[in-house]
Order: C-alpha cells, then structure tokens, then sequence
C-alpha cells in the first residue's frame, strides 16, 4: 500500500505549470514550478492529514484532471495520445483548487502552512514553504500566470469553501 503522496503532488504540480506556465526562459520555469510545487505540497498534505488518507489516495486515485482540463481548455489540445497523458489521471482536482487558492492569497497561504502542524506530514518548518507564502519580485515574474487571481479563479472556486472550511472548523463562511 502507498502512503506517499508523491504521484498526486507531482502530477498535479505538472499540471498547474502547464496550464499556468513560466513567463520568462530556464530560471522562471524553475521558480514556477518550486511555487507550484509547494502549492500543492501544502494542499496535499491539508487535504490528506494522516498516512491512512494518503494511503487511501493511493489506492483508489485522485480522479484526474479530466474536469480541470474541460475548465481551463486544456482538453482540447490533448489528442489521442493516452499513453503520453497517463500522468494526468494522478491529479488530483481538489489539491488543485486548493493550490490555485494558495497561490492566489498570500495570508490564506500562511494559515495553510501554519495548520500542516495538525498533520503528519510536515515537520512544521514552514521556511520549506517560503516561495509560496513569501514570494519575492523574481518568483511573482516568474509565476505571473500561475498567480493571477482572475486567470486561477475558475480552478480555485471548484473547492475554495472546503478548503476555509478544512481552516476555520466550526465557522459559518460566506462564499
């Protein structure tokens, strides 16, 4: 059984710099996808707190990105190929939002670092997560796309109440 998460981060990762790319050569493909990375890490780890969960994730799959690629266009340009795009049936369409949130609000991104201590994941050392809570004028260049709030908003707004809900239990939040 896989309690590792690392199939769902990496490919969902993958594809929020894909459907978001760098704006720039080398270095700003490398700082976007460091952004998208810990994104999703965070998001991950929120959304999958024990190794019971992760495990579960593991096993059943996280569904695909079938539904993000319908919203963002990206189905379109697939093709036919399905062996080349195997990779997409690891990502995961909630991490997904709950990254693109992240990304989008730098003070919804520190609560999310600040709650991995609640889970088993994280040793708590939030400086592994600076580029996306901190980011400084070369990562927000960088990742132009993959932080632009009116470009994320329709991926973020699939799951952005679960996400504050997972963050503020027990409050009532107005959408």
């Amino acid at each position: 059984m896989q309690a590792d998460l690392s199939p769902v981060i990496a490919a969902t990762a993958q594809w929020l710099t894909r459907a978001f790319p760098a704006s720039g050569g080398a270095l700003a493909s490398a700082l976007c996808e460091v952004q998208a990375r810990q994104a999703v890490t965070v998001a991950a780890w929120l959304r999958y707190p024990t190794e019971m969960d992760a495990a579960l994730v593991g096993m059943a799959g996280p569904g695909g990105s079938a539904r993000l690629d319908w919203l963002t266009g990206a189905d379109a340009s697939l093709g036919d190929d399905v062996d080349a795009h195997a990779w997409r049936t690891w990502v995961d369409e909630v991490v997904a939002s709950w990254a693109a949130s992240l990304l989008t609000d730098p003070e919804l991104a520190a609560l999310a670092v600040a709650a991995l201590a609640e889970g088993s994941h994280s040793t708590g050392t939030p400086a592994e997560f600076r580029r996306l809570v901190a980011p400084d004028d070369s990562d927000q260049r960088a990742a132009a796309l993959l932080r632009h709030p009116d470009l994320l908003a329709p991926v973020a707004g699939l799951h952005q109440a679960q996400l504050l809900a997972r963050l503020h239990p027990g409050r009532t939040l107005i959408a």
